[in-house]
């Protein structure tokens, strides 16, 4: 029998195909000497060529002990087990940190643990820009070798499926085509992201080359990438997206269009935002007034509006919001008198529109990140969340590191911690002093309040995460497992002593962890702070 015939046999089962020999035995015999004759007839092929050796790393080691941390943090499996965590510490909560103090030390990753590091990097996207960094060279030289790492690669300079080298010549000129021609989806987004960044116009040159004949789900894609390094320049190429067949490439060469405040489009949108917003001429100067549009016509069809409007809105309040939104936000201040961005946002809108009109000025400010009308419409850290339009952790995020820290605070301090993981995920890290007290005085709130721990679990592993390591000892006395209140629930307390206990842990392995990164005979402390304000 052949080998086909014989693998046939053993599938479909001695009963159903009789074997050679007509036993179970003579067909593994036959499958025996078929596979030694198949061996044996194999003509030996060329040989592979080496590798070239991995290019060098200047960069300085990290010291033993923070060498050690990495293999700890690296051999930590996130998700393991489920109910309490205990008092330990989460190595794989503080492995991201790790990587950016470390990068910003300048170290290198040790050769035998690159493995360990690609591994991680791929199961995990937030840790790859760290990993890479500390891997270095060698990291990329080592994932050629091997496809499970090739996200590495990907927007890398050097030979395989990344993309040129940055600052190649035009001598590389043939190699960006025929990979922009022949890549994979990956690859070309990768090379056009890539080029975009060292040359905008080389890179809106090779799109608008194939546009017409590439597909709408990768045309959507590929013009996004647009945002790297958006200018004028881009506006005739986008214009002329307006008009493309699928509404989603529409839709996203409009809201480009919009963000270039010289542009036709935004000039257009301006003029139809001004005819729906003024101020009262009716003897209420004071006051805003709103006329929304009674149809989308074809001009606001072209230039991105959407015309049905989602469930929950009236058509006309979902038009104007586009409008608005649309519209650049320097047209307001202009249009409405002089004011600024704060007075405007305080003058009351008639019939009901106030809503409405916010809440595309609040989009507005987050997509063009415009600091002032952010502070304006955030409203004080007293009010209810819902009082600020849109998302007010993403107006938030706009304002200055240290304002955002003293708003949170005050948010805090109000309002307690039912909405404060929202706000405090967009708060730089370490925390101030201020934000952090108000977090643990929070927490001891709750805690006293009798209150089970899980409701604030999101809020506790930031506070790991988050806190400055110094509070540490401020914090040991919580660890204690307190007095329970009448009304509180039966065993909360030792549950809040435990999470503290881990907190307080955690808080002393990041000092630690901190103070290993230090190069011997360094000042530690000073560099230790500017190495956890970096992460």
């Amino acid at each position: 029998m052949s080998w086909g015939e014989l693998v046939g046999a053993a599938l479909l089962g001695a009963e159903r195909r009789r074997p050679p020999g007509g036993s179970v035995e003579a067909l593994l015999d036959a499958a025996a000497v078929e596979t030694v004759r198949r061996r044996a007839g194999l003509r030996p092929a060329a040989a592979a060529p080496r590798p070239e050796p991995a290019p060098r790393d200047p960069r300085p080691p990290l010291p033993p002990a923070a060498a050690r941390r990495l293999s700890l943090l690296l051999a930590d499996r996130p998700g393991a087990g489920g109910g309490r965590r205990g008092t330990a510490p989460d190595l794989a909560e503080l492995l991201p940190q790790w990587l950016a103090a470390a990068g910003a030390h300048g170290y290198r990753a040790p050769a035998e643990q690159l493995p360990a590091l690609l591994d991680a990097a791929r199961a995990r996207t937030d840790l790859r820009a760290g990993a890479l960094a500390l891997g270095g060279p060698r990291a990329l030289w080592l994932a050629r070798l091997n496809p499970d790492w090739r996200f590495a690669l990907r927007g890398r300079s050097g030979r395989g499926p990344g993309p040129p080298a940055e600052g190649a010549g035009t001598a590389d000129g043939g190699a960006v085509r025929r990979l922009w021609e022949e890549g994979l989806f990956a690859e070309r987004s990768a090379l056009l992201l890539s080029l975009r960044r060292r040359d905008p116009a080389a890179a809106r040159e090779l799109l608008a080359g194939t546009w017409a004949a590439e597909r709408a789900e990768d045309r959507l894609m590929f013009l996004d990438s647009l945002r790297e390094g958006l200018s004028p320049a881009d506006e005739e190429f986008l214009e002329r997206a307006l008009a493309d067949r699928s509404r989603n490439v529409r839709a996203t060469a409009a809201e480009l269009l919009s963000a270039l405040p010289s542009s036709a489009l935004a000039a257009r949108m301006a003029a139809r935002a001004r005819s729906c917003v003024a101020l009262d001429r009716t003897g209420r100067p004071d006051r805003l007034v709103v006329e929304a549009p009674y149809e989308c016509d074809p001009g606001m069809r072209r230039d991105g509006v959407v015309p049905g409007a989602p469930p929950g809105h009236g058509e006309r309040s979902w038009w104007l919001v586009q409008v608005v939104e649309a519209a650049p936000l320097g047209t307001w201040p202009e249009h409405l008198g002089g004011r600024t961005p704060a007075q405007i946002t305080a003058l009351p809108v008639a019939d009901d529109w106030e809503a409405d009109l916010h809440a595309a000025w609040a989009r507005a400010a987050v997509r063009l990140r415009d600091t002032a009308w952010a502070r304006a419409l955030l409203r004080r850290p007293s009010a209810p969340m819902a009082a600020a339009p849109g998302d007010p952790a993403k107006l938030l995020a706009l304002l200055p590191a240290r304002e955002r820290a003293r708003w949170a605070a005050e948010f805090i301090a109000a309002h307690g911690l039912s909405e404060a993981f929202r706000v405090l995920g967009v708060c730089a890290v370490p925390w101030a002093g201020p934000l952090g007290r108000a977090v643990v005085d929070a927490l001891e709130i709750a805690r006293d309040a009798g209150s089970y721990p899980w409701s604030f679990s999101g809020v506790l592993g930031l506070a790991e995460r988050c806190l400055d390591p110094g509070e540490a000892d401020r914090l040991a006395p919580l660890a204690a497992v307190p007095d329970e209140p009448e009304d509180g629930s039966p065993g909360a307390g030792g549950y809040w002593a435990e999470a503290f206990q881990r907190l307080v842990a955690t808080l002393r392995l990041r000092a630690t962890m901190l103070a290993e990164l230090e190069p011997p005979g360094d000042g530690g402390p000073a560099q230790g702070r500017a190495a956890a304000e970096h992460a």
